[in-house]
This record gives structure tokens, sequence and C-alpha cells, in this order.
């Protein structure tokens, strides 16, 4: 709820504010640079310095400029959302929030240090989008667990909507029962090292000629390793994965490849053909699972905000 602030908890902001500002003052901050609180949120304030950072933020990643309420309404509803999710144990320690950010910035194709720097040219402090990353990952962790049964869509929904659509519901696929093999070789050793497991590899390419074979060579072998049996149909896997599979005779290897780990190949124990939702019944299903999410979210956000005391300055 939204108070006009009454005595107690304008005493309280008051204490904070001076905190605050004391804070600055000592830790060398000039007085003009001086947080001033803006709206206090169950007791913790939202300052015009944070305003101002998610400001820029938002312009940074939308090219739009936020209208100062909006940008104080998105701070509230961070810290409401925290604060709930910390009652039900979720609170996420700093190392995770820090790897969500270097995650982000791997799908950029640059390091965390990199985003760091990009922002700071832009006057964005990087705990400014740690924040907002941070709210989001408690958020979506809450609803999914806290709701997990009622966000479930069923299939006979999902098959209703496509056949209004006119839209298949399956199609022909093919289910792959492999195993993956890893011959090792330790990072950092030659490249006559690796030529000689390719070798090997190839080898047993030819010896290999059932799943039974496979395992029995490779569990004895020292430095290689197979691995338990997997199922996976044509839509789990990557094109050039799947049309090796679909080359490769049932019982023998797929051809070796240099990864990481060591050469890899993949034992193939069974193929047969079955039938898979179509990628447009996914699509109608993610779609209806997003609905029911937003929904829900908007309306658990609404309860929690109205329970929240905000206090603006």
């Amino acid at each position: 709820m939204t108070t006009s602030k009454p005595s107690h908890h304008r005493l309280w902001s008051l204490i904070a504010g001076c905190a605050i500002v004391l804070g600055l003052l000592t830790s060398g901050a000039s007085p003009l640079a001086a947080q001033t609180v803006a709206v206090m949120v169950n007791g913790e304030p939202i300052t015009n310095y944070d305003i101002d950072q998610r400001t820029k933020l938002n312009f940074l990643t939308t090219h739009q400029q936020s209208q100062r309420q909006d940008v104080i309404n998105e701070l509230i509803n961070e810290k409401v959302k925290i604060k709930e999710a910390k009652k039900f144990g979720v609170d996420p320690s700093s190392s995770d929030v820090d790897e969500l950010f270097t995650g982000m910035a791997s799908r950029m194709r640059i390091s965390g240090d990199q985003l760091s720097k990009t922002l700071e040219a832009q006057g964005i402090r990087p705990e400014t989008l740690k924040a907002r990353l941070k709210a989001e990952m408690v958020w979506t962790s809450l609803v999914r667990g806290r709701y997990k049964e009622s966000l479930q869509v069923g299939e006979k929904d999902v098959a209703a909507v496509a056949q209004e659509g006119g839209e298949a519901v399956q199609t022909e696929a093919f289910e792959y029962k492999m195993q993956p093999i890893v011959l090792i070789v330790p990072r950092g050793s030659a490249p006559t090292a690796i030529e000689l497991r390719k070798k090997e590899a190839e080898n047993l390419r030819e010896r290999v000629t059932t799943c039974e074979q496979a395992n029995a060579y490779f569990k004895s072998m020292q430095n290689a390793a197979i691995r338990d049996s997997v199922t996976k149909t044509s839509a789990d896997l990557p094109v050039p994965l799947r049309e090796l599979l679909d080359k490769t005779p049932i019982g023998h290897l797929t051809p070796p490849e240099v990864t990481k780990q060591g050469v890899e190949m993949v034992a193939l124990c069974d193929r047969k053909a079955t039938k898979i939702d179509s990628p447009k019944k996914r699509e109608i299903r993610d779609k209806m699972y997003q609905q029911k999410y937003e929904k829900k979210s908007k309306d658990y956000l609404d309860e929690v905000r109205r329970a929240a005391m905000i206090e603006y300055r």
C-alpha cells in the first residue's frame, strides 16, 4: 500500500536517508552526488541515483527514453519481487548473479569485463544491470516454482488450438538410442597424440558392430569412457548429428570428432520411426504457457505490491 508519510515511517526514512548521505561523504563522494531518497519500499530506499542509473540502462537497451514514473514502478516491482522471493528461500548469491551477468555477456560474444566496460562508458554501473537480472531470475524461479501445476498446458488444449488453425499436430521423425564415447586426450597434448587417438578410433569403428561390443571395448579401455544410453528424437538433435546418425548402420560408431575432451564418437544402438509434435504445435504450446505465466506473474505481483509499504518522498 502507498502511504502519505505517517510519522514513524517519516522518521525511518529520514534515518535511512541520512545513513546513505553519511556513507557517501565518508567514502569521498561530494555532497552534490549524495543519493537522496525518492521512494521507500518496505523500509528499503530507492534513490534518485538509482532512478537515473536505471533510466540510462533502459535507454541503452531500448533506445527509448523512459518516463520517470515508469522507471520508479520498475524499481519498486523489483524490490517487492526480491523480498517475496526471500520468503520462499529464493535468494541467489552474488556469485550466482555474476554468473548470470557473464552468461549474458557470452551470448553477446564478449567477456564479462568487456560488458562492464561498455556499461561504464555509458555512465552505467554494472551493478545496475545485475540488479535487474537478479530480480528477473528470482521472480521467474518463484512464479514457476509456486504455480507449477496451474501453469501446465494440457495436450488437448494445444491440439484443439492447432486443429482450429488447420495445423498438423504431429510429424514423422526418427527416435535414436545412442551412447556417447570419448577417447580422452589431455589438454595441451601434441597434435601427434590427437592423430594417434583418431587412428585408434577409426580402427575401433571397423571392429565394433553392436553396442554390446562398444561397451565391452570402451569400459575396459584406459583413457576412454562410454556413457549411459540416451534416447533422442529428430527434433532434439542438431542437423549435422542427425544426418550422421541417419548414415550410420545400427550398432556402429559415427566418425570421430576432435573436441575439448578428446576424440568423440557416438554408438548408434537403435533407430526407429516415430511421430513427434510438429514445430507449429510446439510453438502453440510455448505461447499458451507464456500467456499463462504472464497472467499469473502479473496477478501475483499486483498482490505483493498491494501488501507492500511504499512511501514517496
